[in-house]
């Protein structure tokens, strides 16, 4: 059985780097001649697309923070400019904020290499838990999982008792979403009077959206025998990085360019450096260059023994600014400045924790006393605006929040 995906993830830095190179200029090119976003940034920069060739030539470039991207569509609905105005594309998926994604390509091996370094085949039956509706989750990763010859369960978010079922009665061999959630489905088929390990064939799971703790990576291999991988990608760029049977760092996908800088300068920082990774998807639809994922982390440059000869990130350290990932979604203050926008006269803020493996959403509104009216309105507008569920509403006295700006507050600690 071949130990790649294909013979690019085997091939020498430097030809790698070659073939970056050349999509690079082609696409600042082609940027340059169709979106206007990209157009008149260069001309305000005084840069001509043959001013950006290679790799290094991209510091010359913004950082494009999710926010900013937010921004920019906003102004310019539906891509802000980053695409050919008389552009076809076979989808357009949407995630909160709103921020709008043309479908890149079907030829695309979208997340394909990570499913197939973590062994999915041929033969597997793989629960898809990602939701297929508006967002690109679903969609892209089950084409990833077909890419590898897999069969799909569209099982999306069903309720944790319906995924139960479906394991049992279709011999699921593998599991695709996040952590969180197949421990909520592991749970649950133990209220339900199952020996996990014993009654059921799922052996293998790749987890994406939500970092995995060591503690419950654990707990899956050793006590319920679920051979554990990570992905990690954004819903703007796609996959950027996966890890394989080593689990010593995730490799970066070669359809990427993924810098290491500093969130103050957009400046690379030094080599093995913990620095904000900011990725460019190279392509010839969405013209979005240097898009800045908020997420630290570091390059490992050393060989892998899986004979994948791309960098490695040494996975996720912690967020920079804003916005912050809750269950998988990202929450933008943007989306809490709408909700206010709808009740005008409160002052309340998202607190964000982390309990028995699980992202906590807790908001404090500021009231004289229980409102049980508000509660329900406010859960409802989070809901729609956010597409996560408020796990806790809770009222506090009046001037206990620290201001009326902060509206996000992550607690969380990654260890």
């Amino acid at each position: 059985m071949k130990k790649q995906f294909d013979q690019k993830e085997a091939r020498s830095p430097e030809e790698r780097e070659e073939e970056q190179n050349k999509r690079l200029a082609e696409m600042v090119r082609r940027g340059y001649e169709e979106a206007p976003w990209i157009r008149s940034l260069l001309d305000s920069l005084q840069l001509t697309p043959e001013d950006i060739t290679v790799i290094d030539d991209l510091e010359k470039l913004p950082v494009i923070s999710r926010e900013e991207l937010i921004e920019m569509e906003l102004k310019v609905p539906p891509f802000g400019g980053l695409t050919n105005p008389g552009m076809v594309t076979d989808r357009i998926f949407t995630s909160p904020g709103p921020v709008y994604e043309p479908h890149l390509t079907e030829k695309d091996p979208l997340w394909a290499r990570g499913y197939y370094a973590a062994g999915f085949r041929k033969g597997d039956i793989v629960l898809n838990t990602f939701s297929y509706h508006m967002v690109a989750a679903g969609l892209t990763f089950h084409e990833g999982l077909r890419c590898v010859g897999a069969t799909v369960v569209p099982s999306g978010t069903a309720n944790t008792e319906a995924q139960v079922q479906l394991l049992r009665d279709l011999n699921v061999t593998a599991y695709a979403g996040t952590p969180s959630f197949l421990m909520a489905i592991i749970r649950k088929s133990e209220e339900m009077g199952h020996n996990f390990r014993a009654d059921f064939r799922l052996g293998r799971a790749s987890f994406v959206a939500e970092p995995l703790h060591p503690i419950l990576r654990k707990t899956f291999e050793e006590e319920y025998g679920i051979d554990t991988y990570q992905m990690y990608g954004a819903t703007e760029v796609g996959d950027i990085a996966y890890e394989c049977e080593k689990k010593r760092g995730w490799h970066i996908s070669e359809n990427v360019i993924v810098e290491i800088v500093d969130p103050s300068t957009g400046k690379k920082v030094p080599s093995g450096h913990l620095g904000e990774v900011v990725v460019t998807r190279l392509n010839t639809i969405f013209y979005l260059f240097r898009f800045g994922t908020g997420d630290l982390s570091s390059i490992d440059y050393e060989a892998c023994l899986c004979e994948r000869t791309s960098h490695k990130l040494n996975g996720i350290a912690g967020r920079f600014g804003d916005a912050v990932k809750v269950r998988g979604l990202f929450i933008a203050p943007s989306q809490l400045k709408q909700i206010r926008d709808h009740l005008t006269d409160i002052t309340f803020e998202l607190v964000v924790t982390r309990e028995s493996h699980r992202d906590i959403a807790t908001i404090n509104i500021e009231s004289q006393g229980e409102n049980e009216p508000l509660r329900v309105r406010f859960a409802q507008l989070f809901n729609d605006i956010c597409t996560v569920k408020a796990d806790r509403i809770q009222f506090v006295a009046p001037g206990i929040l620290s201001s009326p700006d902060v509206l996000i507050r992550d607690m969380r600690e990654w260890k």
